[in-house]
């Protein structure tokens, strides 16, 4: 008999939405070729009645929430639970720290959870106080509740231990390496500026549209991405490109061939990212050689390491470095060819999937329960 897996977390099979749903598209199929009976639970209307990607070996659940940006993850995330505690699988990839409230749940029904942490939710500048607090609560539920624990960086791992007592295993994303792609019609390779990003403010959004105020006039500027929710900074990439005959904004690029041969013309890609840990979208940006300039984070420093230019989040700095990179074709080579090796070397799928499969295999066979798995410097652990 197949081992079972429920992946419960996602938007569902399969999705565009965020890295998440990525790793969840890498993953699910990667499970099926190796013999595992996959289940995806998702929401309605969050993937493609119809769509060539789709691997009709992995099974597909939608279960009912509630659409809202503060109640969504965690009415779907106990939906899916509730099923899966019928359905009994093997193992649990819970993905989201949100969802920590449910654990108890799938700890009583004897289902071995392997649980993605994600970032630092609760120092996202998107969330008011309460969802702030609500999200810490939940990662303490993660802590006493989780399996193992899933950490997509050295430094969430740190938090993590720091934070809560428990330590966990390090899995990044992935990035897809490929061939060569068409330029975007109206665009010369490496001669545009590129954003893609959530438009929240954690990204440093708005900086970057400051300073496209400053590079618009010279520079072509493409923005991809949106709040979801709309917002003013929704109204400001549409204010920007109606202004600027230099400025495109795309809004969200669910055709993956598309983004990549933007990530891979681009002159100079902006990554402003600033909560969180390994960034699928800075992974698949690096694995199709985009010069990138970060925001200088140490979370952006682990995954570039030397294949970026990093600067501080204010607008003059990001547009004296962006017209910079613009304007060193040198530089350019040299920091695509550094992001292209160090995606291939440490991002790939292939090990991203692989690692998955063994943390999944180790926590069906070898359960360990939440006090083996504490930290040592437990007692040290700041709340």
């Amino acid at each position: 008999m197949s081992v079972s897996v429920a992946i419960i977390g996602t938007r569902g099979y399969p999705s565009y939405y965020g890295g998440f749903e990525t790793a969840v598209r890498k993953l699910a199929p990667y499970l099926a070729d190796a013999g595992w009976d996959v289940t995806v639970y998702g929401r309605h209307g969050a993937t493609r009645d119809h769509d060539d990607g789709r691997d009709h070996r992995v099974r597909t659940v939608v279960t009912s929430g509630i659409e809202s940006k503060s109640l969504s993850t965690l009415s779907y995330g106990l939906t899916a639970v509730l099923h899966a505690m019928r359905s009994k699988p093997d193992v649990a990839l819970v993905m989201n720290v949100a969802n920590g409230f449910w654990l108890p749940l799938l700890r009583l029904r004897g289902i071995p959870v392997v649980v993605n942490v994600d970032g630092i939710e609760w120092e996202r500048a998107k969330w008011g106080r309460l969802a702030k607090g609500i999200f810490k609560l939940a990662a303490r539920f993660t802590s006493w509740f989780g399996g193992t624990l899933v950490a997509d960086a050295a430094e969430i791992q740190r938090r993590w231990i720091q934070g809560f007592s428990r330590e966990s295993v390090f899995i990044p994303y992935g990035g897809d390496v490929p061939g060569v792609l068409p330029v975007e019609p109206g665009l010369e390779s490496r001669s545009y500026a590129l954003l893609v990003a959530r438009f929240v403010p954690e990204n440093t959004v708005a900086e970057f549209f400051d300073a496209a105020e400053v590079l618009a006039a010279t520079t072509k500027i493409v923005i991809v991405g949106s709040s979801g929710y709309g917002g003013l900074l929704d109204e400001r990439a549409a204010e920007l490109a109606r202004k600027y005959e230099n400025v495109s904004w795309l809004g969200h690029v669910s055709d993956d061939r598309r983004l990549l041969a933007l990530w891979q013309h681009a002159g100079a890609y902006f990554h402003g990212h600033s909560v969180g840990g390994t960034n699928p979208a800075l992974v698949q940006a690096m694995a199709c050689g985009a010069p990138t300039v970060a925001r200088d984070t140490v979370y952006n420093r682990e995954v570039l390491g030397d294949g970026a230019k990093f600067v501080a989040p204010q607008p003059e700095a990001i547009a004296a470095a962006i017209s910079s990179l613009l304007n060193d074709t040198e530089l350019q080579s040299s920091l695509s060819s550094t992001s292209l090796s160090r995606a291939r070397e440490h991002y790939s799928w292939e090990l991203v999937c692989r690692l998955y499969q063994e943390t999944l295999v180790d926590s069906i066979s070898a359960p360990i329960s939440r006090e083996s798995k504490r930290s040592p410097v437990a007692g040290k652990a700041n709340s």
